[in-house]
């Protein structure tokens, strides 16, 4: 059984800061891209960050130079810092895991995170 849980998000005003966290936890072999994603209201489910086993890191063009995604591998979390937040940076923010069991192979979603900013 494998369980991710998301921490991190809430209220904040415009250009203000959140960081998000996202740890998995189980009989987990191996972990391989993390990432995150938002659904914002009315729109569809986006990648905004990812990050390899190796540490390369992939951003939406939406947020490339506000948002860093970062990962550690000793404690199976993925973070995802959020500067200079925006209104349209409001979404739920889920993050996915790819990682090995010792029964299957594929993506993990966790339950997903308010971020709401305010002007």
């Amino acid at each position: 059984q494998v369980q991710l849980v998301e921490s991190g998000g809430g209220l904040v005003q415009a250009g203000g800061s959140l960081r998000l966290s996202c740890a998995a936890s189980g009989r987990i072999f191996a972990i391989n891209a993390m990432g995150w994603y938002r659904q914002g209201p009315g729109k569809e489910r986006e990648l905004v960050a990812a990050i390899t086993s190796g540490g390369r890191t992939n951003y939406a063009d939406s947020v490339r130079g506000r948002f860093t995604i970062s990962r550690d591998n000793a404690k199976n979390t993925v973070y995802l810092q959020m500067n200079s937040l925006k209104l349209e940076d409001t979404a739920v923010y889920l993050c996915n895991v790819r990682l090995v069991t010792a029964t299957y192979g594929g993506d993990y979603w966790g339950q997903g995170t308010q971020v709401t900013v305010s002007s």
